[in-house]
């Protein structure tokens, strides 16, 4: 038996077998804490005489029933599939079971409010996990119509992918008192994965968005009632309306389904989900403190993002997993498009290029690297695809391709694809028939180049010029790098001329001269730049309008670096950054050049996402891409500057937030925590900053982990914040006590407690890598990991089992006098051929990056 996996093949030949038509799917959630009853009627055709198998995940099956002949359970059911023999033209399958109320975020998973003692329950079932709650078809091939009858505890609402109806009272099973049962209408056709169960005492608001034809589709947005009180529900359906509108003229289609709930859920673990009408949230997008810019306009984009796929995956789903790019590219790019249209944060693209393309940079130069449209043979493959290439790098390609085939174009085509497959399933080769047929290109090269061959390539700028500053000549070469599987690609770029006027303080770079030209093949000329006088700076791929590697002449570079701060706007000093970025991953640029550069391209820079993204890469310096002895001598000097820079932000600014929770990160003088103990203790204070619940944890977790604070100050502050998040960031601080007793308590929790929630999971190992003072805490941990990652994979789920196994690695002891991590992992490597793909890919990108981290580190030592 295959276990809990599925194939591409076994997924072609059940949908070639069957046919289905309807689930009436009978939850009791009146049951207890662990268990709830779950009894589920199939109706399907299948090819006469036929057998195949439906998915289960139970620890109990009561009965079978097939076509009104009992099936022993203990003969037909095994691992997560129930053998079905001898099928009929019509067929009607009851399975009767008992399943299991899951603690990961996956399946139905079950929380209790440590604020109230309310509990929650909300579905999560991409990929596989529908199978956990029902018998299923689970694939998403096999659309059906679902009726949800769900019995809950009397205080409880049920939501779903129908309109919640008047429940009828009844009572519990557990004999604990009344009950209620919500008999929903049947739904559309969809895939199981969208479809959803969130139950509990939620409350909320609803309103309605009014089509421009005079539709009405209800709206709700429902939260736990702890954290009502800080949801801003009219911004979001305020959002919300203005997406619909948005998308439904965009796409010339209406919204399919009968109302759009959104529910921000506890303990989730992805940013959300998009159930068909029912969108789950994970509820740190409700804000109990102060958030950053950043922040909410990713909340924008999430929202908008959930709601694109309404159309692009719920309506239209992909027919098999190989296509998920299709869906999550999609709904990327229009979600960013949309942001920068109808919202106030128009500079989302700018936003885009900093953190998703990066996102999608990194990804793209692992070993792991799959093409856009990648081959996806098992639910294995799947699971590890949700990744910089399906979401940033997809959506960064149909940008491109928006620009290939021109916008009304490209819409158009959506337009014809989504009337085609409405309420059905289809692939990428029906999307490009379309496209192809609206604008009359070819589409065959530009699909093989940019979505079936992985990698990138690399554009440099070649200049010469004479003694008097005029260019001679011109070009811009292509190149492939030599760990990239790419070809040579057509390109749309551009190049900014930007000219360095006043001096000091008074410096301005402004964009004084743009060209636009295709790129294809090595070497393509640059006639128009000859004869000119000579830009300060150069930028290629200014606007960023394509994917690839971008390297700058070698002036252009050295005075861009010099002079970051410069830039009059955000995005070409984005683009700099981020061409030296990329060079110091690869081992052309020593970090501590990037370092200044960053930090004075702070002193200036006002976008909330690019003050993000320049923070998390100093931390990446300061963490493993500087050597350990230049992280000590160069630590002291970054957080004395932060703290610079956090007291000449304006006061009470997203900017002066930032500044200080990344000051609380790296902090490492008497005087600096001297400082951060001031702001926490309430001693000291910073014009406008507001010391709030969630930056007090900041604080206090900083603290800790540079070992000025301890037990005694967590416990206060966890019995001042009685809240699941203050749980979880007790929990966080802890494992950022920086001994080697506290390290390897942690380690034993995380490795041997799989009743640890998910999200509490995330937070421990967060706090376990703590260790930027103190990298060698993590030391002995490099051969233990070695040892616990066949038992991690074995006992956990693998959403549990892919965060351990890549949280619980470090890049940080690298360059530790007597550590060598990367032989440790390529010793597991080779040992383990025959581990499943999935493991190996997770192993292999943690090797990956400490082979970044050692070569970022050599490039430090050798001065480049």
């Amino acid at each position: 038996m295959p276990g809990q996996n599925l194939t591409r093949l076994e997924a072609a030949k059940r949908s070639a077998t069957v046919h289905t038509r309807s689930y009436d799917v009978v939850l009791d959630l009146t049951r207890g804490e662990t268990l709830f009853r779950s009894t589920t009627t199939v109706r399907f055709t299948a090819t006469p005489g036929a057998s195949t198998f439906i998915d289960l995940i139970a620890p109990t099956v009561r009965s079978i029933t097939l076509n009104g002949r009992a099936l022993d359970p203990t003969e037909v059911y095994e691992d997560s599939r129930i053998a079905l023999m001898d099928l009929t033209t019509d067929n009607e399958l009851i399975v009767d079971a008992d399943c299991a109320y899951m603690h990961t975020g996956e399946g139905l998973h079950r929380f209790t409010d440590p604020a109230d003692g309310e509990t929650y329950l909300y579905s999560q079932f991409e990929v596989p996990d529908s199978r956990r709650v029902f018998a299923v078809f689970e694939q998403p091939d096999l659309k059906a119509s679902f009726t949800f009858t769900v019995t809950t505890p009397a205080s409880w609402t049920v939501l779903s992918n129908s309109p919640t109806p008047e429940p009828t009272r009844t009572r519990a099973s557990d004999g604990s008192g009344e009950a209620r049962t919500f008999a929903f209408a049947p739904t559309e056709p969809m895939s199981s994965y969208v479809t959803a169960i969130v139950a509990g005492p939620y409350v909320g608001t609803t309103d309605e968005y009014v089509a421009s034809d005079g539709r009405s589709v209800p709206l709700g947005v429902y939260c736990r009632k702890s954290v009502v009180e800080y949801m801003d529900s009219e911004e979001i359906l305020d959002l919300t309306k203005r997406g619909f509108a948005y998308y439904e003229e965009l796409f010339a289609t209406p919204y399919a389904f009968t109302k759009y709930d959104q529910i921000f859920v506890p303990e989730f673990n992805a940013g959300a989900m998009e159930n068909a009408g029912c969108v789950t949230h994970r509820d740190d997008y409700i804000f109990r403190s102060r958030p950053v810019e950043a922040r909410v306009e990713r909340r924008a984009v999430t929202i908008l993002h959930e709601l694109a796929h309404m159309w692009f995956g719920d309506m239209v789903t992909m027919t098999w997993w190989n296509d998920l790019w299709l869906n999550e590219s999609f709904a990327e790019f229009t979600s960013t498009l949309a942001t920068a249209e109808i919202t106030r944060w128009n500079q989302a693209w700018t936003t885009f290029q900093t953190l998703e393309k990066g996102w999608a940079y990194n990804q793209d130069q692992l070993s792991s690297t799959h093409p856009v449209a990648a081959e996806i043979n098992d639910l294995h493959d799947v699971e590890v695809n949700f990744d910089g290439i399906t979401y940033a790098k997809g959506a960064s390609v149909l940008a491109a391709l928006v620009g290939y085939v021109g916008r009304d174009n490209f819409f158009a085509g959506i337009q014809r694809y989504l009337a085609a497959h409405a309420y059905a399933n289809a692939e990428l080769s029906d999307l490009l028939r379309e496209l192809e047929a609206v604008s009359g290109r070819d589409l065959s090269a530009w699909t093989r180049l940019w979505l079936q061959e992985a990698g990138a390539t690399t554009l440099r700028t070649q200049v010469t010029a004479n003694a008097d500053g005029i260019i001679t000549q011109a070009a811009i070469r292509q190149e492939i790098p030599a760990d990239s599987p790419a070809s040579l690609r057509p390109h749309r770029v551009a190049i900014g001329s930007y000219s360095l006027t006043g001096q000091g303080a008074e410096a301005r770079l402004e964009r004084t001269g743009r060209i636009e030209l295709d790129v294809d093949g090595e070497l393509t000329p640059v006639p128009e730049l000859v004869g000119t006088r000579r830009a300060d700076i150069l930028v290629l791929n200014d606007d960023d309008l394509t994917y690839a590697k971008v390297r700058l002449d070698e002036d252009s570079l050295a005075r861009g670096l010099a002079h970051i701060e410069a830039f009059t706007e955000s995005l070409p000093r984005s683009i700099v950054l981020a061409s030296a970025w990329d060079m110091v991953r690869d081992g052309e640029l020593a970090a501590s050049h990037f370092l200044k550069a960053a930090l004075r391209a702070l002193s200036v820079e006002e976008h909330s996402s690019v003050i993000q993204g320049l923070l998390g890469r100093i931390t990446t310096c300061l963490s493993g891409f500087l050597p350990p002895a230049v992280r000590r001598d160069l630590a002291p000097g970054t957080a004395d500057r932060l703290l610079e820079l956090a007291q000449a932000a304006t006061a009470g600014s997203d900017k002066q937030l930032q500044l200080v929770r990344a000051l609380s990160a790296h902090a490492v003088t008497d005087e600096q925590l001297d400082a951060i103990t001031g702001l926490l203790e309430g001693t000291t204070a910073l014009d406008g900053l507001d010391v709030d619940q969630d930056l007090r944890w900041d604080l206090l977790t900083g603290l800790v982990a540079a070992g000025r604070f301890g037990e005694e100050q967590i416990r206060t502050e966890e019995d001042r914040d009685r809240t699941t998040t203050g749980r979880e960031r007790a929990a966080e601080a802890r494992a950022a006590v920086p001994t080697p007793e506290a390290k390897q308590t942690t380690w034993r929790a995380l490795v041997d407690d799989a009743s640890m929630p998910n999200e509490t999971q995330v937070r421990v190992l967060r706090g376990l890598a703590n260790v930027e003072r103190h990298p060698e805490l993590l030391e002995p941990f490099v051969a233990e990991y070695v040892d616990v990652i066949d038992s991690v994979w074995s006992s956990r789920t693998f959403h549990m089992a892919e965060n351990l196994l890549t949280g619980l690695w470090s890049c940080v002891t690298v360059g530790l006098d007597g550590a060598d991590p990367a032989s440790a992992l390529e010793g597991w490597l080779s040992s383990h051929a025959e581990a499943p793909a999935a493991l190996r890919r997770i192993v292999r990108e943690n090797l990956d990056d400490t082979w970044r981290t050692a070569r970022a580190q050599a490039a430090e030592i050798s001065g480049r």
